[in-house]
């Protein structure tokens, strides 16, 4: 008897250009469920910044990986990859398609590639380094993997501290770049992976951003920031939409200028995503509103 094959389809593409509606839409077509790629989405305070869901949506669709952590939590994208292989295999054992939708390139990478095997970590380097960051800042850090890894930065997310640090620990323990110790060399899969990412042109992406941003300024955002602020230093909330009015809260820019800063920085994270996504020959491009392709695409790779 033949064995049914196993397919994972990845819905990846910048901030704000409509994976949700589309991972839904995929959902409901293919009767499954969706585990999120997006780091952000995690962290159960960060409903509206990091544009959670909407519930009736959560509700149409079993979402996995959405609100299932703290901000005080530690995580990685290694536990990540470990807890969401474990949960496909419960998924695959009552669907034959399972959607991974998100932006965050890492987390995508870790289940269809796997994570590279780097330098254990130097406690004294990295204790060096995390005083580094206290004293100067994460844009001296920037500047700094920028001069020993140019390509890494280029996709790397400049506001996620962490990555910063691993990057530059791993530059100076071994005197190579970052980039040349990440072998993409993809791990084997008891699953098919299909890659989507969406796209449009950068004008409606960039005012789909913009109009994003005030809707979630509309819904409470800047209530949600301030309830979070005793909690700004840890890892989760050194990023876009929250950094921003944090620095509103300190006194150091209006709100209204917090506001363009939220969707200037939105903005560059989305071409970060766009340059790490277009790395991936793999990947299939479609327009967000252009489903109708996207399943004539589909059904001719997936064996019923």
């Amino acid at each position: 008897m033949r064995v049914k094959q196993k397919y994972l389809i990845v819905v990846a593409g910048p901030t704000a250009v409509g994976k949700t509606a589309f991972s839904i839409k995929l959902a409901k077509h293919y009767k499954t469920e969706i585990l999120s790629a997006d780091s952000r989405q995690f962290y159960s305070e960060m409903r509206i910044g990091t544009a959670y869901p909407e519930p009736e949506e959560l509700a149409a669709v079993k979402h996995h990986f959405i609100g299932n952590l703290s901000i005080k939590d530690e995580y990685n994208v290694a536990r990540y990859e470990a807890e969401a292989l474990a949960l496909l295999d419960e998924l695959f054992l009552k669907h034959d398609v399972v959607i991974l939708s998100g932006g965050s390139g890492l987390y995508i990478d870790a289940i269809c590639k796997g994570i590279d095997e780097l330098p254990d970590h130097d406690p004294g380097l990295r204790q060096k380094l995390k005083e580094e960051l206290e004293q100067k800042g994460i844009e001296v850090f920037g500047e700094k993997l920028k001069e020993l890894d140019p390509e890494y930065y280029e996709v790397v997310d400049l506001n996620n501290p962490n990555r910063l640090l691993r990057a530059l620990e791993v530059c100076l323990q071994t005197g190579e770049t970052y980039t040349s110790q990440r072998k993409n060399t993809s791990k084997s899969r008891s699953f098919n992976i299909i890659r989507m990412a969406l796209n449009t042109e950068r004008e409606l992406l960039f005012q789909r951003i913009s109009e994003r941003v005030d809707k979630m300024m509309e819904k409470g955002l800047l209530d949600e920031a301030g309830s979070l602020l005793p909690f700004r230093e840890h890892n989760a909330l050194n990023t876009v939409g929250y950094k921003e009015l944090f620095a509103y809260f300190d006194g150091d820019v209006t709100l209204e200028r917090a506001v363009e800063n939220i969707k200037t920085n939105t903005r560059r994270y989305a071409k970060r995503q766009l340059t790490w996504l277009k790395r991936d020959e793999e990947m299939h491009w479609f327009e967000p509103d252009d489903f109708d392709t996207a399943i004539k695409f589909l059904s001719r790779h997936i064996v019923p």
